[in-house]
């Protein structure tokens, strides 16, 4: 009997990166996607803000494409008559909602070297803030460990599975990080620690996240230019989230245009609104029910 597959836990911009297929030998066989960090996945659990859900099918023959954003990106999700019962939930959730999700892993080739991955949900479930908030820090966790057994590959001069192992990484790890270093050559962490410290940030948004300073320590001129622009990118996202809400006339959300052109009455250039918006939607507190149109969550 074949052990059903762990499902990893990785951030949307560690998935979206992966480019190297392990095709499995004979019918049956699964296949894995290898990250760049050198998860192993051939199905993931994944929970976050579901932003948007179209039928591209028929009412026979529904296929529900939707997306799911967390912190670092968006999942791209596709289910069908194939998998019912999360076909029968996804149908039924109007976004924006909190979700969680385990699914297969699937890849697209539409030519050589392109490479589309999504996800092919098995079980769909609403959650809550908390839930989502949680999924975050275990994947900020599970990412550091990934993150140090590529460390310590590249520490070494001919890494080995065994050698990795010894250092505690699990078998599947450690041989995941090899057929990573393989195909990806030497890759640059500093992104991928970036991204957990973005999602930590994420976590704590009141939070500084620069070291303490004594109360009676001299403020220099580049602190007094900092403050300042913390607090008018905070006001800003207000603005915008006010600013879409006034014009989101019948409840279907805000055309970009219109917001462009009143954001730009208040200062806002379209270079700085788009980083804002970005940002809004990573937060999940805004999304697009239609192309071109944006509606508070």
């Amino acid at each position: 009997m074949m052990n059903r597959e762990v499902a990893w836990r990785v951030f949307a911009g560690e998935f979206n990166s992966s480019r190297l297929e392990i095709k499995g030998e004979g019918d049956k066989a699964p296949s894995h996607l290898i990250t760049p960090l050198g998860a192993v996945m051939n199905r993931v659990f994944i929970v976050g803000v579901l932003t948007d859900i179209d039928n591209i099918g028929g009412e026979q023959e529904p296929l529900w494409r939707a997306r799911v954003s967390d912190p670092t990106g968006t999942f791209y999700v596709s289910s069908g008559q194939y998998q019912p019962e999360a076909t029968a939930v996804l149908s039924k959730l109007q976004p924006p909602k909190f979700v969680a999700m385990v699914g297969k892993v699937r890849t697209y080739s539409p030519e050589e070297g392109t490479m589309y991955v999504s996800v092919r949900p098995e079980r769909i479930a609403e959650v809550d803030l908390s839930v989502r908030d949680q999924w975050v820090l275990e994947t900020c966790k599970s990412t550091l460990a990934r993150i140090a057994a590529v460390e310590e590959a590249q520490s070494m001069s001919a890494p080995t599975a065994a050698e990795l192992e010894k250092l505690g990484v699990s078998p599947i790890l450690a041989d995941g990080v090899l057929k990573a270093q393989a195909h990806y050559g030497t890759v640059e962490l500093a992104r991928y620690k970036a991204m957990v410290l973005d999602a930590v940030k994420f976590l704590m948004p009141d939070q500084r996240m620069a070291p303490d300073m004594p109360e009676d320590a001299p403020m220099g001129a580049e602190e007094l230019d900092d403050e300042p622009e913390e607090a008018s990118d905070v006001d800003k996202e207000k603005l915008v989230l006010e600013l879409i809400e006034k014009l989101d006339k019948n409840n279907k959300g805000a055309t970009y245009d219109d917001i462009v052109a009143a954001a730009k009455g208040m200062g806002i250039e379209k270079d700085e609104l788009n980083e804002v918006t970005n940002l809004l939607l990573d937060k999940g507190m805004v999304y697009e029910p239609v192309l071109g149109k944006i509606r508070i969550a």
